[in-house]
């Protein structure tokens, strides 16, 4: 059974799925998902019990509207999410000093998908490892920092329920 979060992708006001990001401010979600497109891993931070960050590699998928985090069973990236299901997660910027695009970063909180059904429905589509734990995203904030005519850094920062805030510097 499909929970109404599931369908709309948000919670509550503070958060929305990635089908409402892409809703809200589909330019910058298009470049958002191709520069975690660009590479197969990127960065995932979560909080260790003690609540220090612990930083580890990881896949993503957007698919169904939805930003997926797919893990190997007990790992302690899933164990961290599982007792706080706070995260960053960065994309991985690529090798040398360019990085078209910018850099993007996510956060938000992940809920783990337990219903059989949907990982189904996942597992047809990615074919992960098995058995694997699942994170459906909720975002709390999206932030692209780029290099504008080689003078500007330009960090644009979205926010569920509020438009794109741009802040230039020199």
């Amino acid at each position: 059974m499909t929970s109404a979060s599931d369908v709309s992708g948000a919670s509550g006001s503070d958060t929305a799925n990635w089908g409402g990001f892409v809703a809200a401010e589909p330019a910058l979600a298009a470049t958002v998902e191709e520069r975690f497109g660009a590479f197969t891993h990127h960065v995932l931070a979560t909080l260790r019990k003690d609540g220090a960050p612990r930083t580890t590699g990881l896949e993503v998928r957007f698919l169904d509207g939805e930003l997926w985090l797919g893990m190997m069973p007990d790992s302690l990236k899933a164990l961290d999410l599982r007792r706080d299901p706070r995260f960053a997660l960065q994309a991985n910027p690529g090798e040398g000093q360019s990085m078209g695009g910018g850099d993007v970063r996510i956060s938000g909180r992940a809920v783990e998908v337990t219903d059989p059904a949907r990982k189904g429905r996942y597992s047809e589509e990615v074919k992960p490892p098995e058995p694997f734990h699942l994170f459906r995203t909720e975002l709390t904030e999206v932030v692209r920092t780029r290099v504008e005519d080689d003078a500007y850094l330009v960090v644009e920062v979205w926010k569920p329920g509020a438009p794109v805030r741009a802040l230039k510097r020199t």
